[in-house]
């Protein structure tokens, strides 16, 4: 009996008795099979060690795990799907992946200006600053100097690099400056307080930047900062109190200028020329309203600045942003978050598609998350932006079935935690708050202007402290794993180009 156990242990520890895997009774279901050829891609993925040539970082701004997972069954649904089993490009076994934690400095949760910051420099940074040092102060011009950190773009310049910035936002908004700007107030877009000396403002600083060379391809919105105030110029009209013509700047320096899609197309992408690109006052339009003899979309603006980064030899650094997923989920309107959501990853499929990746690395991540939440418990298919539909008991669609909250009433999917949907309504006194959920059909909930219903009230909903996730593939794409800071980002990019 003795050797009969010892045989057997034997047999179990060197595999011999293992089952057969083709014998299993779930390797015919195609989860089985889908699962182990993810496992073979992941196997047959080799870190690719070569010299990083060009770096694309691409930001949606505002889109954590939940927001993306909003985007990935919106798509998938608009695709025909039920939404759930769709693959955004960046989620293939390509890409190496990471959380990321987002905190700043000195805020728990996060605000934009510094988390870019932290992605262009390598240091996390303080709340409403961009690319100072920790001993800046918000709002105190006196404490720039000697707190001005270096950019990756002035690095990648000096490495003989162009560089480019493209946003669906506002040029000088929080997550484009940081590719060229250094500011103790992320909102100094057009000008500084008075007596101010230690910095110029942020539109400023970006002529500034290309003048220097440091960037050679800007597009975007804001428009209003660059142009002396009520001068009009291509449907934009300047705000500028100053009355410098930041445009006229640019333009004397040789840049090409372009404000609408007709400039847009006519831009000479060779390389030769500085672009600014200015397509509104303001932030560039959602997706779900933008006309496409208005403005281009962020994948037309990506495949052109790749065009044109492309033509210097030596390499270039860009970063690209979808600005607007992150107003719509502060506006509580998750229909206009998931368009812009799919508007990146079109924007990604293309850097990647116009790419190599035996020289560009390409990093895909958010700056921060949202207070977004997802009710339960819907069955498969629901619609992301509808009404929570009942688990069936046959098939894998969900049933007929709304379901309802404990007050009786149907209850949509998506919600917030805070903001302007709140089921609270202010009553006659200062603090008065009262109310109770409205009741909801499927075709109130799907509309465009929908804005979801929120606990707590606010005029516009907040971000949150919870991870993001971060995607790379290329050379040292590798270095994206476990749970990192968000200024190993950086780091990463700044390896891959020095590699040896």
């Amino acid at each position: 009996m003795k050797t009969i156990v010892c045989t057997s242990l034997a047999l179990a520890l060197t595999g011999s008795v293992a089952f057969a895997q083709d014998a299993l009774p779930q390797a015919s279901s195609q989860w089985y099979k889908d699962g182990e050829a993810t496992i073979q891609a992941i196997l047959d993925r080799q870190p690719n060690t070569n010299r990083a040539k060009n770096v694309i970082l691409l930001i949606a701004d505002g889109n954590g795990v939940g927001t993306n997972y909003a985007t990935r069954l919106f798509d998938g649904q608009q695709k025909g799907m039920l939404g759930e089993e769709n693959v955004l490009p960046y989620e293939t076994p390509e890409f190496y992946s990471a959380l990321v934690k987002t905190y700043n400095i000195n805020a728990q949760t996060p605000d934009s200006a510094p988390t870019a910051g932290s992605m262009n420099t390598g240091v996390k940074q303080r709340f409403n600053l961009i690319n100072l040092g920790e001993e800046a102060i918000h709002d105190d011009c006196s404490t720039v100097e000697g707190n001005q950190l270096a950019l990756f773009s002035e690095m990648m310049t000096e490495a003989g690099k162009s560089v480019g910035v493209v946003s669906t936002a506002r040029l000088t908004h929080a997550t484009p400056a940081a590719v060229y700007a250094k500011t103790a107030n992320r909102n100094w877009e057009d000008a500084v307080p008075e007596g101010c000396t230690a910095q110029k403002d942020i539109a400023t600083q970006l002529i500034d930047a290309m003048e220097a060379g440091t960037v050679d391809f800007a597009m975007g919105g804001g428009g209003r900062y660059f142009l002396p105030k009520d001068k009009e110029m291509g449907g934009l009209k300047g705000r500028r109190e100053d009355n410098v013509d930041l445009v006229e700047r640019a333009t004397g320096l040789g840049a090409q200028f372009a404000s609408d899609t007709a400039g847009f197309q006519s831009l000479k992408l060779d390389g030769s020329s500085p672009v600014l690109a200015l397509f509104n006052n303001s932030h560039m339009e959602y997706e779900a309203d933008r006309a496409d003899n208005d403005e281009p979309s962020l994948a037309d603006m990506t495949k052109a600045a790749i065009e044109y980064l492309s033509k210097n030899e030596g390499g270039y650094y860009l970063e690209i942003e979808a600005g607007r997923v992150d107003h719509a989920n502060h506006d509580g309107n998750a229909a206009r978050a998931m368009r812009d959501g799919v508007a990146f990853a079109e924007a990604v499929a293309m850097a990647d598609e116009l790419t190599n990746d035996e020289d560009t690395l390409i990093i895909v991540t958010a700056d921060h998350e949202h207070a977004i939440a997802f009710n339960g418990y819907c069955g498969r298919g629901s619609a992301i932006l509808g009404l929570c539909y009942d688990v069936a008991q046959v098939g894998i669609k969900h049933s007929d079935k709304v379901l309802t909250a404990d007050d009786g009433k149907p209850y949509t999917v998506i919600g917030y935690l805070n903001g302007t949907g709140s089921v609270l309504k202010k009553g006659e006194g200062e603090n008065d708050y009262t109310g109770s959920r409205p009741d909801l059909d499927q075709e109130t909930a799907t509309d465009l202007d929908y804005v979801q219903q929120a606990l707590i009230p606010k005029s516009s909903e907040t971000h949150s402290g919870e991870d993001v996730a971060v995607y790379a593939k290329g050379p040292w794409a590798h270095l994206v794993d476990g749970t990192i800071e968000q200024n190993v980002i950086f780091h990463v990019m700044n390896h891959a180009v020095n590699a040896q």
